[in-house]
């Protein structure tokens, strides 16, 4: 879909279709007021009769206004005035967009985006307009051997319009929210992808890819390569597949190299049978998503390069597949990881925290000034937060402060969670230095202690997103997250910097 941005006033622009609101109960927004001057009064009388109180969400398609210049009207209700903010703002939006793409309309002209956003400016609605649209025509098909019907849609332009005093934060709002978008886009279908084809090696190709486009420099670690490092944890988990295990190195410089890197690492397990710790069969197909962390660090290095975002960013990805076997890791094995800590695996299906260790500790030699993993690490998480905020874990208050703002401003929130050393107790072993798993008992929490133990060296926050990162049932996806917490993160570093 292509986007673009004009400044108000348009209500006599032509348009195959133009998106107006209607607060609760029946008062017409200052644009469709102006539309129904030249309509003599018609959009009054159709919210007068109650076709359309105003409730969000609800919309309305018109045909043949009089003496408009658009084929169609869509009404799309934006709930109580005194309450519309961001959720009922983003509501609207995608409320609008599903309207639109059930129409034969090509083109549309949305009005939304110049509404009033308590705190909330310009740059902020038009890429939050953009986000939600594409998030909303979003599909993935290209495993199908003929696309369905209804996954067409005939919406090809969108007109954002904005206030004349927003035009240009406006058009710094469309560039990242395109970016984010195509970030998310990436990092979604990369997780729908089935783990028979989204192997290791498949994410390390797709790095070099973005590598290629965006001028990163990229290095691929092979199995002989981490053995030479002594990547014992990472190399344990891999043990018992047949996919040879990746570490992905990607370098994005867009300042001055003696600016310190941020370091995301993701955490790549393609396909997670959990080992000899084997897990029920139910529901176990959405083991393939236990890569999305990995997936939303390509995700967001994709939307900084199109930003062309003037910092440095490095992305770490340890890529492998946990599967049983004859040679695969067993419960009570002892394993070094490549910082020299021992560690007994209590548990195989608690690997991704074995890979993610090394891959933190690689991730030092880059000096970067904070160090970020995601990753789809405890069903814990989910019981605590469930679906809606990312659990958030951080050794450092003032970064994890910066990634809950934002979180808030991409409506894409975190929850900040302990990281006590009373919780290490749990990880206490008889025969290492520490175990793998530290019981049922805040188990999430007893997860980030055990990576804690490996970046001491630096500033670091860990993001549990296993809740978050796809959905289940009906709606079965993934869902791009936490993509958009990421890049907003990053383009604020940058303009701080």
């Amino acid at each position: 879909m292509e986007f673009s941005i004009k400044a108000g006033g348009l209500e006599k622009a032509r348009s195959a279709c133009t998106v107006i609101g209607v607060f609760e109960p029946r008062k017409l927004t200052e644009a469709a007021a102006a539309l129904d001057r030249v309509a003599r009064g018609y959009l009054t009388g159709i919210v007068n009769r109650g076709d359309m109180e105003g409730k969000s969400g609800a919309t309305l398609l018109l045909h043949s206004v009089p003496d408009a210049p658009h084929e169609r009207v869509l009404l799309v209700g934006l709930g109580r005035r005194n309450e519309f903010g961001e959720k009922q703002y983003r509501t609207a939006v995608a409320a609008a967009i599903k309207a639109l793409a059930a129409t034969g309309s090509p083109d549309a002209l949305m009005h939304l985006t110049a509404l009033p956003v308590a705190k909330r400016d310009a740059a902020w609605k038009v890429a939050h307009a953009v986000m939600v649209a594409m998030e909303a025509i979003y599909r993935f098909d290209r495993m199908k051997s003929k696309p369905q019907d209804e996954t067409k849609c005939a919406l090809r332009r969108l007109t954002l319009v904005v206030e004349k005093s927003g035009l240009r934060r406006a058009e710094a709002g469309l560039e990242q929210g395109l970016a984010t978008a195509h970030g998310m886009n990436l990092a979604r279908d990369l997780g729908n992808l089935p783990a028979n084809v989204c192997t290791p090696g498949y994410l390390a190709e797709q790095a070099h890819q973005l590598a290629k486009r965006y001028r990163m420099k990229i290095q691929v670690l092979e199995r002989e390569d981490m053995e030479k490092l002594g990547m014992g944890a990472l190399l344990s988990v891999a043990r018992g597949s047949t996919q040879p295990p990746k570490l992905i190195a990607l370098q994005y410089q867009g300042a001055d190299k003696k600016v310190k890197p941020v370091a995301l690492v993701g955490k790549g397990i393609t396909f997670d049978t959990g080992g000899i710790s084997l897990k029920p069969a139910a529901e176990m197909d959405e083991m393939k998503f236990d890569m999305c962390g990995a997936a939303s660090v390509l995700g967001t290095l994709k939307a900084v390069g199109e930003m062309r975002l003037p910092f440095n960013v490095v992305g770490v990805i340890p890529a492998t597949e946990n599967m049983p076997g004859g040679s695969a890791t067993r419960p009570g094995d002892i394993v070094t990881s490549m910082s020299g800590q021992t560690i007994e695996v209590l548990n195989t299906d608690a690997e991704g925290r074995l890979i993610l260790c090394d891959a933190l500790t690689y991730a030092e030699r880059f000096n970067p000034a904070a160090v970020i993993d995601i990753a789809t690490l405890t069903g814990a998480c989910v019981i605590a937060l469930g679906h809606v905020a990312t659990g958030l874990f951080a050794n450092d208050d003032a970064l994890a402060r910066e990634l809950l703002a934002s979180g808030e401003t991409a409506c894409d929130r975190a929850w900040h969670l302990p990281l006590w050393d009373d919780y290490q107790e749990q990880l206490k072993s008889n025969f290492a230095d520490f175990a793998n798993i530290g019981g049922r008992p805040a188990g999430s929490v007893t997860a980030a202690c055990f990576l804690a133990r490996f970046t001491k060296n630096h500033k670091w926050a860990h993001l549990d997103i296993a809740g978050t990162a796809w959905k289940s049932g009906k709606e079965k996806g993934a869902t791009g997250r936490p993509v958009p917490l990421l890049t907003q993160f990053l383009a604020g570093r940058a303009r701080r910097r």
